[in-house]
This record gives C-alpha cells, structure tokens and sequence, in this order.
C-alpha cells in the first residue's frame, strides 16, 4: 500500500470514529479498536516506505518548509535581501542569526506553504540573482568569520529563458566554486527536495546532513522516467533506481549523517526532529570550529573529490 493509499484508508476510519457517540461501552470499544487499526496501518506502512513514499514525504504539503528551521533553530534572525546586481530572488532567505549565543549566516531555499506563498517564492526553484545573493552572503559571512547553516529544499533551479538569459549556469558554477573556497565552516541540511544543480549549489560543504524522509538526485524521478521512458507515470519505478534516498546516499559516503523522522514524517511530530538537527548542528559546530582553516579547507576539497571514487 503506498502512502497516499494509506492516508486515504486512515481519513476513512478517523471519519467513522467521529461518528461514535461514546454513549455506551460499545461505543468505546469500537472506538478503541479503529485508534488501534489506524496506528498498526501507519506503522506497518512507515516500515515498509519504497523510494517512492519517499518522494511522497519529501514533497507533502504539511511538510515544514525552511521558515520554520530558521524560526525554531536560530535566534535574532535578520533577513539580508537582493543580489547587488539585478534583484531579490524570494525563493532564497538568507541572513544573519545567532546559534546558541554565536552569529551564524544561514542561506535557505524557501518554498511556501500555500499556491500564493509558492507563487511569491517561485516553489522553490531559484534564479541566478538567488545564486548570486547566495553568493554575497557567503562571501560576507567569511568576512566576520561566521559559519554559514545552508537549507536546501528544491526541485531544482528555474529554468525558464530569463534565468537561462541571466547566467542560470554560470551563477550556480559560481556558488560551486565560491563554497569550495570558503575559510569558515559550511554545514548543509536537505529538509525534503534536494534536486539538480539548484540543490547542489548549496550542498559544498564540510557537512552534509539529510532528514530522513529527504531526498537527493540529479534530477527528479519523473524526469528521470520521462528521458528513459518517455513516461513520467513511472516515476515510482524511476525513483526505486536512482537511488535517491538519504539511507542510499549514506552508505555512498555522499551524505555524512541521516536525522530520524518521527512515524508519520516530521510534519506529524516536528519537535522531535528539530531537537535532533540542533543537538548535531552543535556537535559539528565545534569540530569544525576546532579545525585550522588549511585543514578545513583540505578536508573539504578531499570530501568531494572523494564521492565515486571506487
């Protein structure tokens, strides 16, 4: 059964519960045994997700977008805004906070949570002028020797003609390089989409984390089974080979470390994964922090040069 079949069968029974009366100790019981059908349904289903349930989680709508990390994790959180050079691109939030009483500069890729919000924020698929800000802000976090947190949730940078127009590629080959240059500490964290260049813009870093209903890919799976198959309707079976998950691209030594996700997603329970994501963002913190700049520099490029490499 996939998740959206089992969302369904669980909204059918939730129905029928809210049509007892609990005026007898029948009622009471019937009532005790659809809580307990409903809560043995979503356990047998989360233990059982396929790459494509993943996909499911790392899009679904209640899902926390980036706004709610930086409202939850950092404190005194200023946004910055524009590129100096064309414009303000909202599908990307960056700006200055404080972790545990230290500035951090965070850069997050914001999707909405309503048709209106994703429409301000273009579903999350950043402009070059994004890329560029993304850019200015990274640069100006190295000056005052702040650690930079990026977010990455996308289905990948716009591709529309004004972003091919404005430099799409060169901007996110920029950020490639800038990030691999950069002399403070870099740790990224994919809370849902991480698709294409547009993700990977903002994934050189010295850490790279995963919830683990995430995913990660080159592109996604219904381009995938649209270029192979010229069917998109397989996208379930395209996800199943690209190995997209965070539990795949942990045993690739793509990712560093995979954050549990309640049952349910983290949407049902976000606490319990934002106490996670907090307690090892200051874990890495201090590494890092701990390492001279020529080592952080070195481990970074040896990191990356690494992935593929039999």
């Amino acid at each position: 059964m996939s998740l959206p079949e089992m969302e369904k069968q669980i909204k059918g029974l939730q129905q029928q519960m809210a049509q007892i009366t609990m005026d007898t100790p029948a009622d009471e019981k019937l009532r005790l045994e659809l809580s307990t059908l409903i809560a043995n349904i979503k356990k047998d289903a989360y233990e059982r997700l396929t790459p494509g349930d993943k996909v499911y989680l790392a899009r679904h709508p209640l899902r926390p977008n980036a706004k709610y990390y930086i409202d939850t994790l950092f404190e005194d959180f200023t946004e910055l805004h524009g590129d100096r050079l064309y414009g303000d691109d909202q599908s990307i939030m960056g700006g200055i906070g404080t972790f545990d009483g230290k500035p951090v500069t965070v850069i997050a890729q914001m999707k909405g949570k309503t048709l209106e919000e994703n429409l301000v924020h273009n579903f999350g698929m950043p402009h070059p002028e994004g890329y560029r800000k993304v850019i200015r802000l990274a640069r100006q976090a190295e000056k005052f020797g702040r650690p930079i947190i990026n977010i990455i949730d996308t289905p990948g940078a716009y591709p529309g003609i004004g972003a091919e127009e404005r430099g799409q590629a060169e901007a996110i080959a920029q950020c490639l390089m800038q990030f691999m240059e950069l002399k403070v500490p870099v740790i990224a964290i994919v809370i849902g989409e991480g698709g294409s260049g547009g993700a990977l813009a903002l994934s050189i870093s010295d850490h790279i984390m995963m919830l683990e209903h995430s995913i990660y890919s080159v592109l996604s799976p219904e381009g995938f089974a649209s270029i192979l198959w010229k069917d998109s309707a397989r996208a379930g079976e395209a996800a199943q080979l690209m190995k997209l998950t965070a539990q795949d691209l942990k045993e690739f030594g793509i990712v560093d470390s995979v954050i549990k996700e309640p049952v349910g997603g983290i949407h049902s329970w976000p606490d319990f994964t934002t106490t996670q994501i907090r307690e090892k963002l200051t874990e890495e913190l201090e590494k890092l922090a701990a390492q001279k700049t020529s080592l952080l520099l070195q481990n970074r490029y040896k990191k990356f040069r690494a992935i593929g490499v039999e």
